[in-house]
């Protein structure tokens, strides 16, 4: 009996270990299937401080995970909800009235309401010469939360595009309570980036990486992914091989890597590749203020003395086309019936001899002194680096001399503010900024806004510019906004400020593990809440 009951014992316990087992195995199915999704991907410079209403270092693209605005841009340029979920103008189109999304909490478990819109109102226009290049910073006349629920924002004067301002990234976006600092002045520096959007930074690491992770707390649709790691790789070979090595999932954007790169990519069955319709507009700017360039007669020459054509099937295999005008075709008022530029050395040598300037040994002259242009580029973008050098050479072929430097990105940006430059790569904003805010930048001295404005001082009738650009933002009457739009765009064509290059777009390389990646509205949004990593 006692050998039976023994045989008993270990029979059961014998079960109890396979059932033990067999629930360990279930366990770690269980866990395998519920890995985290996380997808690794580069950027070229550091996050910075994720300050949802400063601006460099902070970068659009981590502003854009963290932060969201009132409204937001959807395709073909329509405005959408966002933290409001509806709004009224009134009749004579000075007043808007938000009526914000009921139950949304910041990452941090706060209540996001009007007491808080408008307090980010506040600290946002403490500063307010620091965003005049933003137009509707010029027309807030008053704001005021109504109730918990409802926030009103009063112009001076009905300004046309207030939506399309509030859906820019920055800088009219939403920090909790807990993030401001005490003296509720954000620019100086914020507590804690704390915000409604899809995505918490967890770990950021200066000039190496930044990690987020799924916001719990999201108001919408929760990402696939639950984690998004941004290595910070400013050379673009080695972001090139680190894709390759499998550390990276995707690149993504516009001048992270070369496309001789990419169209290898393209042949490459191990990867996919895609690539957006026209997002902005890739530019010269001249410098009209002094030195040669306040010329007319030299701008044309150098205008007809570059090859778009070859820059855009030499460096750029075709994948930007050349650009005839400031603003991308697919940009509201931008088709305007303007005779492009064409490549012509002869032409430009016409207008050299119009500038007074003859050959010499080597290089151009006047006045005993060597034609010489200053051209800096951020050393980081290796797109810049290979065009400034195009641009070297074929200029060459007229005698001028360009002196190429490659400066950091807040050396560059100091030193083409305070106009120490004669030519320099510049860049249309792209949706939703193309055309008014790119043209309100021109037209308005600011700190964070761009150096065209400093750039045009050189133009005779550059007060008249300005006022037009100013009025057509303010006009209601849709003829008289496209015949200003047509004087505006003309005047900036016939003074040769601007060489449109190509027209440009975004890229994207990825594994085929990857399903979702499309491409945004806004150039600087990243597709993250479409993404799945298998």
């Amino acid at each position: 009996m006692k050998k039976i009951f023994k045989t008993f014992l270990m029979l059961i316990f014998s079960l109890l270990f396979i059932v033990a087992c067999g629930d360990k195995n279930k366990e770690e199915t269980k866990g395998e299937n519920t890995e985290k999704k996380t997808l690794t991907i580069s950027w070229n410079q550091d996050v910075g401080f994720l300050n949802p209403h400063a601006y460099l270092p902070d970068q659009f693209i981590t502003q854009g995970m963290v932060y969201e605005g009132l409204v937001n841009y959807g395709e073909n340029g329509e405005i959408l909800p966002s933290l409001a979920e509806s709004w009224d103008i009134s009749e004579d189109g000075k007043t808007y009235t938000f009526h914000l999304r009921k139950g949304v909490k910041f990452s941090d478990g706060s209540d996001f309401n009007a007491a808080n819109v408008e307090k980010n109102f506040n600290s946002i226009f403490l500063n307010k010469e620091r965003h005049s290049w933003f137009g509707l910073t010029n027309h807030i006349k008053s704001y005021r939360a109504v109730d918990e629920n409802t926030f009103e924002l009063v112009l001076d004067e009905p300004y046309t595009p207030t939506l399309y301002d509030l859906a820019m990234i920055r800088p009219i976006r939403f920090l909790a309570d807990a993030g401001f600092p005490d003296d509720g002045d954000t620019y100086k520096g914020i507590k804690a980036s704390i915000g409604t959007g899809p995505w918490i930074l967890k770990e950021h690491k200066k000039d190496e990486y930044a990690i987020f992770e799924k916001n719990p707390n999201y108001w919408g649709e929760k990402p696939i992914l639950d984690e998004v790691v941004i290595k910070i790789i400013p050379d673009a070979e080695t972001r090139a091989l680190q894709f390759e090595a499998g550390e990276l999932d995707m690149i993504y954007g516009n001048g992270l890597i070369s496309y001789d790169t990419f169209k290898s990519y393209e042949d490459d069955p191990k990867y996919k590749t895609a690539v957006s319709e026209p997002m902005s507009t890739r530019l010269l700017m001249f410098n009209t203020t002094t030195g040669p360039l306040s010329d007319i007669n030299l701008r044309y020459a150098l205008t007809y003395a570059t090859d778009k054509k070859a820059i855009s099937e030499g460096i750029l295999d075709g994948i930007e086309k050349p650009a005839d005008t400031i603003f991308a075709p697919n940009m509201p008022h931008s088709k305007q019936d303007l005779k492009p530029f064409e490549y012509d050395l002869d032409k430009a040598k016409e207008y050299i001899e119009k500038a007074g300037y003859k050959m010499g040994k080597e290089y151009l002259e006047k006045d005993g002194k060597v034609l010489t242009l200053v051209f800096p580029y951020i050393a980081t973008k290796t797109l810049d680096k290979q065009i400034a050098e195009y641009i070297q050479g074929q200029w060459k072929k007229i005698g001028v001399n360009v002196e190429i430097k490659a400066l950091e990105e807040k050396n560059f940006w100091e030193e083409t503010d305070d106009l120490k430059y004669n030519v320099m790569l510049n860049y249309s904003w792209g949706a939703p900024w193309d055309p008014h805010a790119y043209i309100n930048a021109m037209a308005t001295v600011a700190e964070n806004g761009n150096p065209d404005y400093e750039a045009q001082l050189g133009l005779p009738m550059k007060k008249e510019l300005d006022a037009k650009i100013h009025q057509v933002l303010v006009e209601s009457n849709p003829q008289k906004v496209e015949e200003l739009y047509k004087e505006i765009l003309t005047t900036l064509h016939e003074q040769a400020v601007y060489v449109p290059l190509t027209y440009q777009s975004i890229i994207a390389v990825y594994r085929d593990n990857l399903t979702g990646v499309r491409f945004m509205p806004q150039e600087y949004e990243l597709p993250l809440m479409y993404i799945d990593k298998k």
